[in-house]
C-alpha cells in the first residue's frame, strides 16, 4: 500500500524538499501541497490524505485551526496529522493533541526519519518528542485530583490486561517494547491497544497518551531541577 501524504507549509522551498524526500520512498507518495491552513483542510477535503504534514505558523488558518478542522470532519477520520514545527511549547502541544494531531516532526528532521515519522502514524502508533511528551505531562501535575477523578470512570469500560496496556503506552513505549517487558508478542499488544482506542474513542496512541493522564491512569512526577531537588 502507498501512503498518500499532503504538505501544508507556507514555504515552497521547504514543501519542494519534503516532496523529494518523500517521493524518493517506494511506499509514500506525496499527492498534494497547501500553502496555508485554509488551502489545507480544503485540499484534505478533495485527496483524503494519509497523513497530513502541517506546520503551525501559517497564513489565514494556522496549523493547529486546520488541525482541529481536519479531525473534526468524519470524512477524514483516517487522515493522521504530523504537526511540523520547530515551537514545542505547552500550548501549541496540548491544543494539537486535543485537536486530535497524531505526532511532531521538527523542520530540522533527517529524511530517513521523516519517512519513517510518516510511517509510524499511519500505523496508529503516537511520535511525540521527548519535549513534546516533557510539555504534556507538566500540563497534567496542574490536573486537580477530584477533576482526574471524575475522568476515571471512562476506564471503568477497559478490562485490567487493557489498563495496563494503555499506562505502558503512556509512558512512550513502542508495541515492541511493551511485549518485551510483558513477555507477550507484539500482535497481542497491538490488539489491547487497539480495543481499548476503540473504548474510549481515541483516534490514536497520542490521544491515549492524552486519556491516561486525564484519567489519572498515569501519575506524572515532576523531574529534579539542577540541583536535584523536586
Amino acid at each position: 500500500m502507498t501512503i498518500r501524504v499532503l504538505l501544508a507549509d507556507d514555504q515552497a522551498l521547504l514543501r519542494e524538499a519534503f516532496a523529494l524526500l518523500l517521493d524518493a520512498a517506494d511506499d509514500i507518495a506525496v499527492v498534494g501541497e497547501a500553502a496555508d491552513g485554509r488551502a489545507a483542510v480544503e485540499r484534505a477535503r478533495e485527496l483524503k490524505p494519509d497523513v497530513v504534514i502541517m506546520d503551525i505558523r501559517m497564513p489565514e488558518m494556522d496549523g493547529l485551526a486546520a488541525t482541529e478542522a481536519i479531525c473534526a470532519d468524519q470524512d477524514l477520520a483516517a487522515s493522521r496529522i504530523l504537526i511540523l514545527t520547530t515551537f514545542e511549547i505547552d500550548e501549541y502541544v496540548a491544543r494539537a493533541l486535543r485537536a486530535g494531531a497524531s505526532g511532531f516532526i521538527g523542520k530540522g528532521i533527517a529524511a530517513e526519519d521523516l519517512r519513517d515519522a510518516v510511517r509510524t502514524v499511519v500505523a496508529g502508533d503516537t511520535l511525540l518528542s521527548p519535549t513534546a511528551i516533557r510539555f504534556l505531562v507538566s500540563r497534567f501535575l496542574a490536573t486537580p485530583d477530584d477533576v482526574l477523578a471524575l475522568g476515571s470512570r471512562r476506564l471503568d469500560a477497559l478490562t485490567a490486561r487493557e489498563r495496563e496496556m494503555v499506562a505502558l503506552a503512556a509512558t512512550g513505549l513502542s508495541n515492541q517494547e511493551i511485549a518485551d517487558r510483558m513477555v507477550l508478542s507484539p500482535f497481542t499488544v497491538r490488539t489491547h491497544v487497539y480495543r481499548a482506542m476503540a473504548k474510549l474513542g481515541a483516534r490514536d496512541r497520542a490521544q491515549l497518551v492524552v486519556i491516561a493522564y486525564q484519567t489519572g491512569l498515569v501519575r506524572a512526577e515532576p523531574a529534579p531541577d539542577d540541583s536535584g531537588r523536586l
